[in-house]
């Protein structure tokens, strides 16, 4: 009963992680840590996680395989997730109250608001857009089409849940509206307001997970990020580049 106990909770608890952005190496530590600590520091605890599943196994008790079909960034999960980690290692929770706040957290929306989001990709594009060598005066109509963008990028993804469609349809009308607000002499340098304004879409974080992936060697999880990132970055450039060659003479 408490090996099936413990084996749900690493599970769940690496579920979360690997769903919300969190490190394969990190998933896979994290659930041996919670394991060896309810057996009373032992080695007991055997895990591997990859992008899209993750086995669990306590010796001689009991093997769980958890598939993971989504994948989003929700740091705040992640960060829960952790701490629910840290109490039942230092023993502050019993089992079953940390299973309960864990499949509580996993069923819960947090991400921010819409608002919110649009907000911040509305500033970085601004943002990003000067540090590229773009003028204050590009400023606000950059950062308006970042924002817009980004709103069609979430839309069209909770729509098709296909994400590497969204990011063409995305990219392809920040493309279109920079291209119209260079023609009405809105804004002065088309490539540069189109860099800023898709910077809210580039993969940062998968990027930089599958780099730090293959540092800890983690070869399969880090190689398989690395081209889900690839592919983000390509649909980008391909949604672009259709609007250059329709829209631009």
């Amino acid at each position: 009963m408490k090996a099936g106990r413990v084996i749900d909770i690493c599970v769940l608890t690496g579920k979360i992680m690997l769903e919300n952005g969190a490190e394969n190496y990190r998933v896979e530590d994290t659930m041996k840590r919670i394991a060896n600590a309810c057996y009373d520091g032992a080695e007991v605890g055997n895990s591997f996680a990859t992008p899209t599943g993750i086995f669990m196994t306590i010796e001689d008790e009991g093997i769980k395989l958890q598939e993971v079909t989504k994948r989003t960034l929700n740091l705040k999960k992640v960060t829960e997730a952790n701490q629910i980690s840290r109490e039942i290692v230092n023993k502050e929770i019993s089992l079953d109250e940390a299973y309960k706040k864990l499949v509580r957290l996993d069923t819960e929306n947090n991400l921010y608001p819409v608002w919110i989001q649009f907000t911040a990709a509305f500033i970085v594009s601004g943002a990003l857009m000067l540090l590229f060598g773009g003028v204050w005066s590009d400023f606000i109509v950059t950062a308006f089409i970042g924002g817009i963008g980004y709103l069609i990028f979430y839309y069209n993804d909770e729509l098709l849940k296909i994400k590497f469609l969204a990011e063409v349809l995305a990219s392809m009308a920040i493309a279109a509206m920079g291209i119209f607000a260079v023609k009405y002499s809105i804004v002065s340098t088309l490539n540069i307001v189109v860099t800023g304004a898709v910077m809210p879409l580039v993969p940062g974080v998968p990027i930089a997970n599958a780099v730090r992936d293959l540092l800890a060697g983690h070869l399969i999880s880090g190689m398989g990020r690395g081209v889900e990132a690839i592919l983000s970055a390509a649909s980008i450039a391909i949604g672009i580049a259709i609007t250059y060659r329709f829209l631009l003479n």
